[in-house]
């Protein structure tokens, strides 16, 4: 399997491969990948999905889910997951982490809403067709797809992004804010799943 630190299509410049970390440093990191290595396998992954190279790995007749969301792997190894997710109308994540790994996104079509707990509330902000955000360990969120992209394409019209988790997810906590307005972990699950159930 190829590396992940390199491409995700063979291709592309072999000049792009993530630079050495300093030994003291990378022994104190879950992975030596940074968010910005994270945004280009994104960004990479959204070009190739874009281009046909993952048509294999679509759903069935081109006919997206409707009433789940779905996922699929595009590409995985040890120090990687890289997924393509479905989003539907309705359908949130609720409040969550990813554990000890790093995350990152970008978004192909539609628009996704994401709610972030910025350590006193709930923030929120809509992430277009185009648009990347990076999550650090510790990042509290919950997305769905946008209601303005489900007004303005039509229910039945995929909202797609596709998430780079480094090292690959094992364990997501989901989260509730209280009364107090603080934030209180309710369980902790263990998966390999993006975003939550699938």
């Amino acid at each position: 399997m190829r590396s992940s630190v390199l491409s995700l299509t063979s291709g592309r410049d072999r000049h792009s491969a993530v630079p050495p970390i300093d030994r003291a440093v990378a022994s104190a990191l879950p992975t030596r990948l940074r968010p910005a290595d994270l945004l280009r396998l994104t960004d990479e992954g959204a070009e190739d999905v874009l281009a046909g190279r993952y048509d294999h790995l679509l759903p069935d007749q081109g006919i997206w889910p409707s009433e789940e969301r779905w996922a699929t792997r595009l590409l995985s190894d040890d120090e990687v997951d890289v997924w393509l997710i479905s989003w539907t109308p309705g359908k949130s994540t609720e409040l969550h982490d990813h554990a000890g790994s790093l995350g990152a996104l970008t978004v192909l079509s539609g628009a996704l809403s994401e709610f972030r707990w910025n350590g006193t509330e709930l923030r929120s902000r809509t992430l277009a067709a185009g648009d990347q955000a990076s999550f650090p360990i510790g990042w509290v969120h919950d997305v769905m797809r946008a209601p303005a992209a489900v007004e303005s394409a039509g229910p039945l019209e995929p909202t797609l992004s596709v998430h780079a988790y480094s090292p690959p997810l094992t364990a997501m906590s989901y989260y509730e804010v209280t009364g107090h307005g603080t934030l209180r972990r309710t369980s902790t699950v263990l998966t390999d799943q993006p975003e939550g159930d699938m």
